[in-house]
């Protein structure tokens, strides 16, 4: 019964990511992320991508955010205070705990998933695995149009990163904030991993299994990441941590 609910809920995932997938390849621009003009704009009181602006909006039940908002709401993301690329929220083993419970659930428990997903989402916006815990709970007790909401921002959040490149060359690599996020492409995509390199000087390149599509793999620039966290969380010895 527990593999049943598994696969029920990995067929849930690539039918919500599947969506954006095929939006992001038929409208989506492919643009390179200018990491400087996105730090610039978030700080930015008067621009119209002011993070504070886009969060609101995000957070709203608003749904015409753009995809460049997105852009910049996903990767000015990481010049925020709290951005942290390795974060797992404590809330987390609760969510494991109730989705592995490997029967149908209760009205209470679904319940539960949407309190703990929400408040993990408050430790960590872009935790794309809550996202879409969130959206099945919420469709398990017939609230489909908060449900709705929810899976229109998770698609928007993957056109976003697909919209900064194509993965194909280490040049065209895909911009991601968090490593997560790399694997939830891969689904969106079909694709299932089969080993993993780092490749100088901030890539993730990603091999897959054999496909008809006769690609071999994907590359993730994790520049951002490696600077945030170099930033933020290594000290060199003899230095002072407050």
């Amino acid at each position: 019964m527990q593999q049943y609910i598994h696969k029920i809920f990995i067929v849930i995932l690539l039918a919500i990511l599947s969506s954006s997938v095929s939006y992001a390849q038929e409208e989506a621009e492919t643009i390179l992320p200018d990491f400087a003009q996105i730090q610039r704009e978030v700080n930015d009181p008067l621009s119209e991508y002011y993070y504070p602006k886009l969060m609101a909006k995000y957070n709203s039940t608003d749904t015409t955010m753009t995809l460049e908002e997105y852009r910049y709401y996903y990767l000015g993301y990481t010049f925020q205070e709290d951005y942290n690329p390795y974060r797992r929220s404590e809330y987390a083993h609760q969510i494991d705990h109730l989705y592995k419970q490997g029967r149908e659930l209760s009205v209470a428990e679904y319940e539960n998933l949407i309190k703990f997903a929400k408040q993990s989402l408050n430790d960590d916006p872009f935790d794309l695995r809550q996202i879409n815990i969130l959206v099945y709970a919420l469709k398990g007790i017939n609230r489909h149009k908060e449900a709705a909401i929810w899976q229109y921002r998770l698609d928007h959040i993957i056109d976003a990163i697909l919209s900064t490149g194509d993965g194909m060359t280490p040049e065209t690599a895909w911009h991601v904030i968090y490593p997560t996020h790399e694997y939830i492409i891969l689904n969106c995509l079909g694709m299932k991993g089969v080993d993993f390199v780092f490749v100088e000087p901030f890539y993730d390149y990603i091999e897959i299994e054999e496909n008809n599509r006769r690609i071999e793999g994907f590359y993730f620039n994790v520049e951002r990441i490696l600077d945030v966290y170099e930033m933020k969380y290594c000290y060199e010895e003899g230095d002072e941590i407050e």
